[in-house]
């Protein structure tokens, strides 16, 4: 899609434009044609030879000089984002691209992150917070991973009193509070339990306690049980829609139609909202504000 995503900003010349994408475009087997992918973003209005390659394009692309290239040109920055870093209760990595048209004379910087998994961990084995604002009683006997481990010794050792400044992670029992079961009385048109989730090796599905794995866009098949939630008990059922369109940071009130699988796709293939909208806001104040004017000597 990326060709007519080009095509677009050389017709309608936006301000400033957005993609987001998977992070296999990072991919080194996937590089020389990513940096096609952003040269074609920085020059739109360039004009390939049709009867060449990308590669061969690519060629031509890289011995434009930007500050003497007349044409519609942009300042095209990207990074590798977590979702959960910014609030969403689910640990995506997507790469989000961010074009801003050259005339503006705008600089962007993405957004700071707001939310970290270390203060998770604090806030779940350091100070307990986390299941005293839930009103439940810590697990007995956790066994962590290495690095969950080193961490938790870590923040003893050097933090001491003070919690790390970012807020915790998101977890889905942070996102699904005041959801009823599935499987209770309920007025949720679109939070219908679905029969048949199961756990087996590599497929365990997404801890209650933990942001959610990254939502993918199937149903029943995903690779690692990304649609199930995983409960204390080592219990495990599927995502109702509702669950997965919280888990996306949709408002509860937006409607996804067609059936669960369909649903599911729908939203395995969106973009959390509030990343989303965290990226805009910070996007459309800087080209919204005038660019302060340089004083002439």
């Amino acid at each position: 899609m990326f060709p007519y995503a080009i095509k677009a900003i050389e017709k309608l010349k936006p301000r400033a434009f957005v993609f987001e994408n998977v992070k296999g475009l990072l991919r080194q087997s996937f590089s020389e044609y990513f940096q096609y992918i952003i040269l074609r973003l920085s020059y739109p209005d360039f004009l390939p030879n049709l009867d060449e390659d990308w590669k061969e394009q690519l060629v031509h692309l890289r011995s434009i000089n930007y500050n003497k290239y007349s044409g519609i040109k942009y300042d095209v920055s990207y990074q590798l984002i977590n979702a959960a870093d910014y609030g969403v209760p689910q640990t995506r990595e997507r790469v989000v691209i961010v074009g801003i048209r050259s005339d503006l004379n705008k600089k962007w910087e993405f957004p700071k992150a707001t939310h970290s998994k270390t203060r998770l961990i604090w806030d779940q084995y350091v100070s307990g917070e986390y299941w005293d604002n839930h009103g439940i009683c810590a697990p007995e006997g956790s066994i962590f991973d290495r690095y969950t481990q080193q961490t938790i010794d870590r923040l003893k050792r050097y933090h001491g009193m003070f919690p790390p400044e970012e807020k915790a992670w998101k977890t889905i029992r942070d996102a699904l509070v005041n959801v009823p079961s599935p499987q209770m009385p309920h007025t949720i048109s679109d939070h219908i339990f679905r029969d048949g989730a199961k756990c087996y090796p590599g497929h365990t599905g997404s801890d209650l306690d933990w942001p959610s794995k990254t939502i993918k866009a199937g149903g029943h098949g995903v690779p690692g049980g990304e649609n199930m939630i995983r409960f204390p008990d080592g219990t495990v059922r599927y995502l109702t829609v509702y669950e997965a369109k919280l888990l996306q940071t949709f408002p509860r009130d937006f409607t996804i139609t067609g059936a669960w699988g369909e649903a599911m796709r729908q939203i395995g293939n969106a973009v959390p909202v509030l990343m989303a909208e965290t990226i805009g806001r910070q996007l459309h104040s800087l080209i919204s504000h005038p660019t302060a004017k340089k004083k002439v000597a």
